[in-house]
């Protein structure tokens, strides 16, 4: 849970706020199932999270609970909810207006409408504009008072982070990151041979590691019959794991220093490998995939919805797969950020730089796809992801990551603490349904 988050908490209402009027249904005669602190919870509040939850687990093909232990689960969730925002109240913590109508906004891009529209799907489905700026404020109450009361209990101090980063080091047995100077003998392969000739190659690697097994010298050999370079016994270098590839890696990942691999294939031909050195890495490092993509951004104005710059950008994407423009210069001329300049390049970025709506689409493009138009916070984007990387992150980016995640685990804990104790002092009174 991101306590400074509340935007899952407004996603998660949305398919509430929207669900079908058809999809509510006739409701049972409503009654009273909780009180906490002389405020009611009713039978109605309680059946309308619990269809929002399966719905949402069906949309997303996921197993649903027992309805009566999904039932318990809300029901308690929505008495803490009720036990925090009272809390929150007594503390005299407000919202202004200006944040409900910013988060109002954020709802409506999210679902790719205007907020006019929103409000009048809402009232067909007989959630009207009071209703459903009082559920906004009491998320954003409720966050509020989770960053006053939760937030300011989580300390990370230096000696945390290099405790931790200490701790992870010495338990690091990942072969990718450990140093290692691999030596190898080649038996290469032409790059369109033929079968006699994949045939007889591989023979021939077979037959020198029966000799390396029957005590012949790995280096003599190397001499003899390798077809990569010979200087220095065939020796690749030390270098970190994740710097040879994949098949080198798991190959050996399994032997000591001067223990002989099996054969390797790879598109050179065939390899036999012999570990010469190995060392534990030294340094706490953190690698991550970073991204290289450009878009195009539309903001919504008064001359323009966010309906007709989706729609607009559908028609930039059809014009670049029709080779008809390129994605860098519709960028150049339409884009409304400071990337037009470069053609909608953003450069390389790590994760988490972008907010999640605009990452998650990114995420699942491959190298040179182009994505559908999508909404972000900001606006309407087209995106096309360039190329992506593997890279290790600075030591100062490394320290704030450690950080960081430190943080977010104490504040799990934080939270779970101070949320037992708002729920202590509540006065709750639970109700058995009507005979």
């Amino acid at each position: 849970m991101k306590l400074r988050v509340w935007a899952s908490a407004l996603a998660c209402l949305c398919s509430l706020w929207l669900m079908d009027a058809s999809a509510q249904g006739a409701r049972p005669a409503d009654f009273i199932v909780a009180i906490v602190n002389s405020e009611p919870i009713t039978n109605s509040e309680v059946g309308a999270e619990v269809q929002r939850i399966v719905k949402e687990l069906t949309q997303q093909r996921q197993s649903v609970p027992p309805l009566a232990q999904l039932r318990s689960q809300v029901l308690e969730r929505l008495i803490n909810d009720k036990a925090q925002l009272q809390s929150a109240q007594e503390m005299g913590l407000r919202i202004e207006d200006a944040a409900v109508d910013q988060a109002a906004q954020n709802v409506a891009r999210q679902n790719q409408m205007e907020v006019a529209e929103l409000l009048r799907r809402l009232a067909q489905d007989g959630i009207d504009e009071k209703r459903f700026r009082s559920q906004l404020r009491d998320q954003l109450l409720i966050a509020r008072l989770h960053e006053r009361e939760v937030e300011s209990r989580v300390r990370v101090t230096d000696a945390d982070v290099e405790r931790f980063m200490a701790e992870r080091l010495a338990e690091n047995t990942d072969p990718f990151a450990q140093d290692i100077n691999l030596a190898q003998i080649l038996v290469a392969l032409p790059e369109k041979a033929t079968a006699e000739q994949f045939t007889s190659r591989s023979a021939a690697a077979q037959k020198l590691l029966e000799r390396l097994r029957a005590g012949e010298i790995f280096e003599r050999l190397v001499e003899e019959a390798s077809d990569a370079d010979r200087s220095d016994g065939g020796k690749l270098g030390l270098r970190r794991g994740d710097r040879y590839p994949l098949s080198f890696v798991r190959a050996t990942e399994s032997l000591g220093v001067g223990g002989i691999s099996d054969v390797v294939r790879s598109a050179a031909g065939f390899h036999i490998l012999k570990v010469v050195e190995r060392k534990a890495p030294t340094v706490f490092t953190i690698s991550v995939v970073q991204s290289h993509a450009r878009h195009i951004l539309l903001r919504p104005a008064a001359q323009m919805t966010t309906a007709q710059a989706l729609e607009r950008l559908g028609e930039y994407k059809r014009r670049i797969e029709s080779g008809a423009a390129t994605f860098q210069s519709l960028a150049s001329q339409y884009s409304q950020d400071g990337s037009a300049a470069s053609g909608g390049d953003l450069g390389w970025v790590n994760p988490g730089m972008f907010v999640p709506e605009f990452e998650e689409v990114m995420n699942r493009l491959a190298d040179g796809q182009i994505s559908d138009p999508t909404p972000s916070r900001f606006g309407a984007h087209l995106i096309q992801m360039i190329e992506r990387r593997r890279t290790d992150l600075a030591p100062r980016e490394v320290r704030e990551r450690v950080r960081a995640q430190l943080r977010e685990s104490r504040l799990e804990e934080a939270y779970a603490t101070w949320a037992s104790e708002v729920r202590g002092r509540a006065f709750v009174e639970m109700r058995e349904a009507p005979q």
